[in-house]
């Protein structure tokens, strides 16, 4: 009885510290959200090209975030995850509150990069913390669960970003969605235990840490961890590439408010995307226990998904419809989530958990984040030469269909090689 006791007391903590870290993440796509939100005004008030937009949406970011993320990794198999956890997530708060004091383009692509600095210790960490707290059967929906802060957060930057921007400017909205962060941060650290490491697997206790060159080459193994490492690249691609640029898609394509674009976002953002990432987890884990190929090819259907639905939004001739094509987009585009992360973490050894991550986001965030909104960006200049500044960005936004389907195609190979994989994982 005591001991059933316990175990009902153990759970409902791991869904308590699931919930902290989700809405964690979700202050981190808040904050990695906004700048997309208040780019048209940042545009204008900065006199900057698309170019020049997306290389600050995406690179100047990016550069640091992923490739601080392997040592931040490499330390968080070793040390006190939600210690650095809770530091990031201080750190990118307040570089976030400093953005409003930007006066020109290189401030505020410095304010970008401590940002990115910052967001490189929240997920590698956060994955293997969810890792201990959630058996292998239960981790797509755990990690589903924590990916919700994608929609979330990109729900909220929207509505606050939004109303913000529209009676206070684009300065505020910085330090609006800066500081509760850094509250958060404390939070974080004093209601948040630091598990035993493999606690839910067969080696808790035993593994010691892996060196980094033993555990690279030992991931180099795995076919399927660099085939959903790439799947997850070229699906991300496509969803960096669009998020990053639709505010300004909806801004100069129909010439409407900011808040008549950030509600209808908001609204599918925490709806549509929500659902779809909830629904990836839950079908994995739920087709997954008969056949392990689901953790892939239902995340390729999923992809598939948003090349119609994305086409059909970017090319709609009223903004009603492109908001109504852009709901099951965003169903398609979330599926992928929960699955991809869980895994990485299944496939990866105990103590390799954090580093497996941390690469895996390292190709990710560098080829997708990093230059998915300077493609757009780039493209979008290039057409508007000869098409005018809204079919030049409609053609670039296009393009991101191919980047779906090639996600789609990895998505399928993975799935045909993950069984075996999957087997010599539970073998450890």
């Amino acid at each position: 009885m005591l001991e059933a006791q316990s175990e009902k007391s153990t759970s409902r903590y791991s869904y308590f510290v699931l919930v902290i870290l989700t809405i964690v993440y979700t202050f981190n796509f808040i904050d990695r959200q906004l700048i997309a939100i208040l780019s048209p005004a940042i545009k204008e008030d900065l006199g900057l090209s698309d170019s020049m937009l997306g290389l600050l949406k995406g690179l100047a970011f990016a550069v640091l975030y992923t490739t601080l993320g392997i040592p931040i990794a490499w330390l968080a198999d070793r040390w006190n995850r939600v210690s650095i956890i809770s530091i990031a997530l201080a750190m990118w708060s307040g570089f976030t509150a400093l953005s409003g004091f930007a006066g020109n383009t290189l401030q505020l692509a410095l304010a970008r990069v401590g940002v990115g600095i910052g967001e490189a210790g929240c997920s590698p960490p956060a994955h293997s913390l969810i890792s201990d707290y959630f058996p292998k059967e239960k981790r797509a929906s755990a990690l589903a669960i924590y990916s919700l802060g994608i929609p979330f957060g990109q729900m909220f930057a929207f509505l606050a970003g939004g109303w913000v921007l529209e009676n206070l400017g684009w300065r505020n909205a910085f330090f609006v969605v800066g500081i509760p962060g850094v509250l958060l941060a404390v939070i974080m650290k004093l209601t948040v235990k630091e598990p035993i490491r493999g606690a839910m697997d067969k080696d808790a206790g035993v593994a010691k840490p892996i060196p980094f060159k033993e555990g690279l080459k030992k991931l180099m193994t795995i076919p399927t961890y660099w085939g959903v490492t790439a799947a997850v690249t070229l699906a991300s691609f496509t969803g960096y590439g669009t998020g990053l640029w639709i505010v300004d898609f909806f801004r100069r394509t129909y010439e409407l408010s900011y808040t008549n674009i950030t509600l209808p976002l908001a609204l599918l953002n925490g709806v549509a995307y929500g659902i779809g990432t909830y629904m990836g987890g839950y079908l994995t884990d739920r087709f997954g226990k008969k056949d392990k190929g689901a953790y892939a090819w239902i995340p390729g259907i999923g992809m598939l998904i948003t090349i119609p639905a994305g086409w059909l939004s970017i090319w709609a001739s009223t903004p009603f419809w492109a908001f109504f094509w852009l709901a099951p987009f965003l169903v398609g585009l979330g599926i992928y989530l929960g699955p991809s992360f869980s895994l990485v973490q299944t496939l990866a050894p105990v103590k390799l958990r954090a580093i497996a991550t941390a690469i895996f986001f390292f190709v990710l965030n560098l080829l997708a984040l990093g230059f998915a909104p300077l493609w757009v960006g780039g493209l979008s200049d290039i057409f508007a030469a000869t098409y005018g500044e809204v079919t030049g960005l409609r053609i670039a936004l296009t393009t991101l269909g191919g980047f779906s389907l090639a996600a789609a195609g990895v998505f399928y190979w993975t799935s045909k090689k993950l069984p075996r994989d999957w087997e010599k994982a539970m073998e450890g």
